[in-house]
């Protein structure tokens, strides 16, 4: 937990540098945005690789020590891809619903590729053994997943290279570049102007709360389907499968709620049905006796949760991209690297202390990883705090949206007075 806290820390740190610097750069051949597409893509694959090799033997601090090293230089490679990519994303387009069309086909393929790394991981490298019929207990299996992964990250972080660089010369055509000058100063300047924008800050802390039930869901729910309802690897593929499916099927609907009812609505829309998802979810902890190892009570709440988060990873890029055009007309330029970068930054840190938090937790109820069961007080918290915690996340993020003041309108008279703009700056 430590570790990982740490090495989320550094990554928030480090996504608003990494997006000024590519706001900065202004290559011929590269663009703003692909050289360090490239970069990240081959850099961080050589990483994840060694992360997966380091040996359960040697002492503790050896270990802690090796894989600290690691995992900051898997979170700074990370950076390095990730910031210019989501920043790219962002920029594609100046309509206020293809905007959304952008961010939802984006979300499809990263849903794709979650759900097919964990889905055929729990399927095929976690595959139950004779001597570990729970697949995901068996140490053996874990090293694959380096070579599997990093050979993933070379294919499509290329493959996301090579689709997206022929809109380099037209994004350099059409982009106002940044006056200032490229240092410290700037950086921290241009920093200071993101968070005192209001859109932003509402946006940023929904973002916040949704990614910290993310960090409860995605490190702790394992254990929870392993452990609290005994589920082996391939029913919780199924549990899983299906909230990544729905993800995937309902994003053509997230665009037709934010054409109907705008993006504010559609966002507290998906909060309000992972909402219901969580208490469904709690219902079935309380009800523990009835539904272990029963995976099709679980369907329910993987289509909730499914379609939900469907949304709330879509829609709030979309708006962060009309927040950025509010920035435009009086900051005089384009900040997309560095807005995402503190976008970024807002949640990074909510994960890090959710993740310590998630790790003190499991050493309070006593959860044992070197036992194959574990106590019933252990198993029955675990649960509840999944639940409650997630719960808790969506309400607070609800919350949070609730104070987004840009709509269809406002973003339409924004965008007409930067048009008018560059007519009179081409005169």
């Amino acid at each position: 937990g430590l570790i990982v806290s740490i090495g989320i820390i550094w990554d928030a740190v480090t996504d608003p540098v990494m997006g000024y610097i590519s706001d900065h750069t202004n290559s011929r051949r590269f663009g703003r945005r692909h050289l360090y597409l490239f970069i990240g893509a081959i850099s961080m694959a050589a990483v994840n690789f060694f992360i997966w090799e380091v040996k359960a033997g040697g002492s503790e601090a050896f270990k802690f020590s090796i894989l600290l090293v690691l995992i900051l230089l898997m979170k700074t490679t990370m950076t390095i891809y990730t910031t210019p990519y989501t920043a790219l994303g962002a920029e594609m387009s100046t309509d206020y619903d293809e905007r959304t069309s952008i961010q939802s086909i984006k979300t499809v393929f990263f849903l794709l590729g979650l759900a097919f790394v964990t889905v055929f991981g729990l399927f095929v490298i976690f595959a139950p053994t004779t001597d570990y019929p729970i697949g995901q207990l068996n140490p053996e299996a874990y090293p694959r997943i380096g070579l599997w992964t990093s050979i993933l990250i070379v294919i499509f972080g290329l493959a996301s290279y090579a689709a997206t660089k022929k809109y380099i010369p037209i994004l350099r055509a059409t982009q106002k570049q940044s006056k200032e000058p490229f240092h410290i100063k700037s950086l921290f300047s241009g920093m200071l102007r993101v968070f005192r924008n209001k859109s932003f800050r509402s946006v940023g802390l929904t973002y916040m709360f949704n990614n910290m039930a993310s960090a409860i869901v995605s490190n702790i729910g394992l254990h929870v389907f392993t452990f609290t309802f005994a589920l082996d690897s391939q029913k919780v593929a199924v549990v899983v499968g299906v909230q990544f499916a729905v993800s995937i099927i309902c994003q053509p609907l997230w665009t037709i709620f934010s054409r109907k009812i705008d993006k504010k609505n559609s966002l507290r829309l998906a909060l309000s049905i992972s909402i219901l998802a969580s208490l469904v979810f709690g219902v079935l902890v309380l009800f523990k006796s009835v539904v272990t190892d029963n995976f099709l009570l679980f369907l329910p709440f993987s289509v909730l949760a499914g379609f939900g988060l469907g949304g709330m990873f879509t829609l709030p890029l979309s708006m962060m991209a009309d927040v950025i055009d509010v920035d435009e007309l009086y900051s005089g330029e384009r900040s997309e690297g560095t807005y995402f970068g503190s976008f970024t930054l807002f949640y990074k840190f909510s994960q890090s202390i959710t993740l310590v938090g998630v790790g003190v937790f499991l050493d309070l109820v006593r959860f044992d990883s070197n036992r194959t069961t574990q106590l019933h007080s252990t198993v029955v918290s675990m649960g509840l705090f999944f639940a409650i915690g997630s719960l808790f996340a969506f309400v607070m993020a609800f919350i949070a949206v609730s104070f987004f003041d840009l709509n269809r309108q406002k973003i339409a008279a924004v965008q007409k007075e930067l048009q008018e703009r560059a007519e009179r700056e081409n005169v």
